[in-house]
């Protein structure tokens, strides 16, 4: 989700539900994304930890929003949904996008550019996914949706990583979004 266009972040209302397309999720990853500290906490998640970034969001997402726990078996249908996305066109078009970075053509560079829309176009598609596998908003308590979202998180994570610094500027934001509902 590199270089991805800032949108500002929408607060999350429990009627209607502006996720039952599967686009409240992009729209929420968009504006998260753009907290401070947050874009290199995901991609240190992701980089280091081997973590699935659209994962770590719609466990959040799921919780901050009103949604709930993220449990087992759903875990393993929004694993399901996104696989295909992920190792068919996400994880190839990022080694690619990145194995360029250092290539000083500019045309080629001008193609790098190129992937990292087509990149960021399939991340929505994998989000919009996630977004629609999600369960109606149940919840509208700011201190439950945040307590929701901090245990989604943790459940996502294994446990030794739970103290990491990019899980706790992640848990920052989170806090700091749920105090600005």
């Amino acid at each position: 989700m590199d270089n991805i266009a800032r949108i500002p972040q929408q607060k999350m209302k429990s009627a209607p539900d502006p996720g039952a397309d599967g686009s409240g999720l992009w729209s929420f990853s968009l504006g998260f994304y753009d907290q401070p500290g947050a874009a290199d906490a995901l991609m240190a998640l992701q980089d280091e930890a081997g973590l699935n970034v659209d994962l770590v969001l719609f466990a959040i997402w799921l919780g901050l929003s009103g949604r709930g726990r993220l449990g087992a078996q759903q875990l393993d249908q929004a694993e399901r949904a996104v696989r295909s996305v992920q190792s068919e066109l996400i994880e190839p078009l990022r080694a690619l996008r990145r194995r360029l970075k250092t290539v000083p053509d500019p045309e080629i560079q001008a193609l790098r550019e190129r992937l990292k829309l087509v990149e960021i176009a399939a991340e929505k598609v994998a989000l919009t996914r996630l977004g629609t596998i999600a369960a109606a908003v149940s919840k509208t308590d700011p201190d439950d949706c945040l307590a929701d979202a901090e245990a989604n998180l943790l459940d996502y994570l294994d446990r030794e990583r739970a103290a990491s610094p990019p899980v706790a500027i992640i848990r920052r934001q989170l806090r700091h979004l749920a105090a600005n509902r």
